[in-house]
């Protein structure tokens, strides 16, 4: 358990889900957000991205993002990391993370924070969002489960994201919310939120936690592990936000 004010939260993705799960962090008592990305404002983005207005269009999202923060929320600490969460970075940046929210935009960013928190052992709350559905799963330090028990590898030939299929901007929010409520129980200590799945349904209305069991043969945290380290070559995928 960690005291939410002092807890380093990590958030990878300045943009529809990284923005709602900052706000209510800090109104659930967080005080110390670390963020990273390395994208700027763009307006077709503004329907799911709360934080920004039309007059921060070509400003770095992560300047407007730790501004917007700051505004709201006096005495936040919002720390910038420009870039992105790449296999020779991403243990840097989730080392000194008391938990890490994965707001990525694509199926191998998610693998790379995935493995990289396993490794640091540290819990990370996936979170994402495509067309009218959400889904958030924490994982706790080290996996059992973890995001491969799930889905095993990154999908070979081209994936729906939210730049190809769409997506709708409160779906976001709702995925950004569910993350930071995840958060914020794992910091007051409260592990009855790992092992599920999270799905909310924008078009029907409707939410549901899946259980998802821990895989003995799990290639990331099962009984004979075959993944040790970060591999460059499975990662191309950029860490961007959504």
């Amino acid at each position: 358990m960690s005291d939410v004010a002092s807890a380093n939260v990590v958030i990878i993705g300045a943009g529809g889900i990284g923005a709602p799960a900052a706000m209510a962090l800090v109104a659930g008592g967080a005080r110390r957000l670390i963020v990273v990305d390395d994208d700027t404002v763009e307006i077709s983005n503004l329907h799911r991205q709360i934080l920004f207005t039309e007059a921060d269009v070509g400003r770095s999202k992560l300047d407007a993002f730790a501004a917007a923060v700051e505004a709201r929320a006096p005495g936040v600490v919002v720390t910038r990391v420009p870039g992105r969460a790449l296999p020779l970075t991403v243990a840097t940046i989730v080392a000194d993370a008391a938990v890490v929210i994965d707001a990525t935009d694509n199926f191998a960013s998610r693998f790379l924070l995935a493995d990289a928190c396993a490794f640091a052992k540290v819990p990370v709350v996936h979170a994402a969002a495509v067309r009218w559905q959400a889904t958030v799963m924490a994982v706790p330090a080290g996996g059992r489960p973890c995001y491969r028990c799930l889905f095993e590898d990154v999908p070979r030939g081209d994936a729906p994201d939210c730049a190809t299929a769409g997506v709708v901007g409160p779906v976001c929010g709702v995925a950004g919310a569910l993350a930071a409520d995840r958060v914020l129980r794992l910091l007051a200590g409260d592990a009855s939120t790992y092992g599920h799945i999270v799905t909310y349904d924008g078009w029907r209305d409707t939410l549901r936690s899946v259980p998802v069991p821990a895989r003995p043969g799990c290639a990331l945290c099962g009984a004979a592990p075959t993944i040790h380290g970060i591999l460059a070559s499975r990662y191309l995928a950029p860490a961007c936000g959504l």
